[in-house]
């Protein structure tokens, strides 16, 4: 078994996995099926490709930085509404969509060595862009890590010893929310965000175990500033 591990940063993300219509929520950490189709991007594979391969990967998520949970309000035209009736013309379909602005991640996929190789190929040359959640919600940091590929077997180890980097002038957290996928029944919670299909928009559930590590168990590094010449 190895990891790979994967930094999603940016201005805004949307991980939602229980709405699709008026009201669309956001989790507070990347959803399972939201990564999958991100490496699907990057692997160029279409939506009615098969992903049972990518499917079959553990995935853990360590939250650098939390964000904050924010909403925007969106108004389409000529869009079939969620009852199936057409709409009328002109008439406008009114939606609400929660993001997370300014939230930093540390992902990591484990499983066969080959299938992680091909995704980090993938990610350094992407065949499709890649988005964090929606479209619009594009990374503000490169998503392959130079160091990514991991040969050890502990998920929670790799996203424990990977330097974490740090906002200057903002109190850092005493500890580190990590979200680790276990083996059925095994976790504390259950989220509905496992991949069948995407051209089905098929999901099943996954079991996940939260923990808190503390910030000086886990490596610091300072985040780079770009400061422009006088």
């Amino acid at each position: 078994m190895s990891i790979l591990l994967l930094r999603l940063a940016g201005t805004m993300q949307s991980w939602g996995t229980q709405s699709r219509f008026t009201i669309r929520d956001t989790g507070l950490e990347p959803s399972k099926s939201g990564v999958i189709g991100l490496v699907c991007a990057a692997m160029g594979r279409p939506r009615s490709a098969s992903i049972e391969d990518l499917a079959e990967l553990r995935m853990g998520v360590r939250v650098n930085h939390e964000g904050n949970m924010a909403s925007d309000y969106h108004t389409t035209l000529n869009v079939i509404k969620a009852s199936g009736a057409k709409p009328k013309p002109g008439e406008a379909v009114v939606s609400t969509r929660y993001y997370l602005a300014d939230a930093d991640f540390l992902v990591g996929l484990q499983g066969d060595r080959t299938l992680l190789e091909q995704i980090d190929r993938a990610l350094a040359k992407p065949v499709w862009p890649l988005y964090l959640g929606r479209k619009a919600f594009v990374p503000g940091e490169p998503v392959r890590l130079e160091d990514g590929l991991r040969s050890e077997d502990s998920l929670k180890a790799v996203l424990c010893r990977y330097p974490i980097s740090l906002r200057s002038g903002e109190q850092p957290p005493e500890q580190i929310r990590l979200e680790i996928e276990v083996d059925y029944g095994e976790g504390d919670r259950v989220k509905q965000d496992q991949p069948l299909s995407f051209s089905e928009r098929r999901f099943a559930p996954r079991h996940v175990k939260t923990e808190f590590i503390p910030l000086s168990e886990i490596p610091v590094r300072k985040e780079e500033q770009c400061i422009s010449p006088a």
